[in-house]
């Protein structure tokens, strides 16, 4: 069964994180990726470890894991773009493509006649996707940009972390590089969109991604709490600024997570709890009392759910339809039964491994379901075949390229 997207070929000259994402969703959902990497290099991730990638016999590969993250269903060619004959190698392969992904700085591929105005002159219908770490315009647009930088920058870690004055308090970046998969899957929406443009008009078009517009788009309700209030929002921790209760709490053996969304819920909590006067107590009867009075009412909520583990809230608390659930690590997740029946771990063949463990893709197409046709390449993996089946090149032209350091 094609994928939604197999009609469709993309360029892939990203590295790290946000392009390859953008991608590898691409590709999932069909797309022919053609990832083009630096010969003897390839994506700077490949070389981002440990963690590595083992092989059948449980020792070390060279491949990190990083790189594993992002690029399954995707083929590797080897090109040297500051040669001309790469150059030429990749327009060549631009001209036949629909999609180009590139994430150099601003004006970085100009030099090499790779950029948007050139690659349109050859190709009119390409969508070409440039991403950044502040866009093409405005006064910060030729520094290089990366998650951590931007995070701080576009304000989530003012938002993230523990309250000043609390033993570990102080901004706190998100646990997995956020804004780089955010635009990932952005410049993704935004290549489908320009897609569809074409299917009416004809034409293609330039794609400008920033990860500090991605940032401060994805700041969502504090961002419009902010506008509407004029006053910068608090770090709380894990509690919420606008619901109470709904953070962490400990309990016997460990943390659990409440999340009361409405007055009810939280009536239902307190009964569980054996303290049914709690959500009559006019200081808490309401969400809105509740978050005015979180001071009194959060110590005196944690001095109940220590009584028990955080298996036996969960399960009777989910008996009363309140939302409650544990702070799993990845080895919960990974064993826990939802994840388990939804497939969220795949393994695929791999040349050198054995086999690869991955993360399997959310979306779920009853029509055109997301393939694993393809395990993360090894750098070059399909060079040949590329050069031979879409460029025409024959075994010797392709000889001479590599010899030449090209290739």
């Amino acid at each position: 069964m094609a994928g939604a997207l197999s009609h469709i070929r993309v360029l892939d000259l990203s590295r790290i994180l946000a392009g390859p994402w953008a991608g590898q969703m691409l590709a999932d959902l069909g797309a022919d990726v053609i990832k083009v990497e630096r010969p003897g290099a390839g994506d700077d991730t490949r070389s981002w470890g440990p963690p590595w990638l083992k092989d059948g016999q449980g020792a070390d590969t060279d491949i990190a894991a990083y790189y594993l993250c992002a690029n399954r269903n995707k083929r590797s060619v080897t090109i040297d773009i500051t040669r001309p004959e790469g150059q030429q190698l990749v327009r060549a392969l631009a001209a036949q493509s629909d999609v180009v992904l590139e994430n150099f700085k601003v004006g970085g591929l100009e030099q090499y006649g790779l950029d948007y105005a050139s690659l349109k002159a050859v190709n009119p219908r390409l969508v070409y996707c440039s991403i950044t770490g502040f866009g093409q315009d405005g006064p910060y647009a030729p520094r290089a940009g990366y998650d951590f930088l931007i995070q701080g920058l576009g304000g989530m870690m003012s938002l993230t972390g523990l309250p000043d004055g609390e033993p570990g308090g102080g901004p706190m970046k998100v646990g997995v590089a956020l804004t780089d998969i955010l635009t990932g899957l952005y410049a993704a929406n935004a290549v489908l969109a320009a897609l569809a443009w074409r299917e009416r008009s004809g034409e293609g078009q330039h794609i400008d991604m920033a990860l500090l517009d991605v940032q401060v788009a994805c700041l969502a309700n504090q961002a419009s709490n902010y506008l509407a209030a004029g006053r910068n929002p608090a770090r709380l921790g894990n509690a919420h600024p606008s619901i109470v209760p709904y953070q962490d709490f400990p309990t016997a053996d460990g943390y659990m997570i409440l999340a009361v969304g409405n007055d009810g819920q939280f009536a239902r909590f307190c009964a569980e709890a054996g303290q049914p006067a709690l959500a009559e107590d006019a200081r808490f009867a309401t969400n809105r009392a509740r978050v005015e009075n979180r001071a009194v009412l959060i110590p005196m909520l944690k001095k109940l759910t220590v009584e028990r583990t955080t298996a036996d809230w969960v399960a009777a608390l989910e008996a009363r339809a309140v939302p409650c659930g544990p702070i799993n690590s990845l080895a919960d997740v990974f064993a826990d039964p939802q994840v388990l029946a939804r497939g969220l771990k795949v393994t695929m063949p791999h040349p050198v491994a054995g086999e690869v463990p991955l993360v399997a893709s959310p979306m779920r197409l009853s029509a055109t379901p997301v393939d694993y046709r393809l395990p993360p390449p090894m750098l070059g993996e399909h060079t040949d075949e590329v050069l031979a089946t879409t460029l025409g090149l024959d075994a010797g032209e392709i000889a001479r390229l590599r010899e030449s350091g090209v290739l």
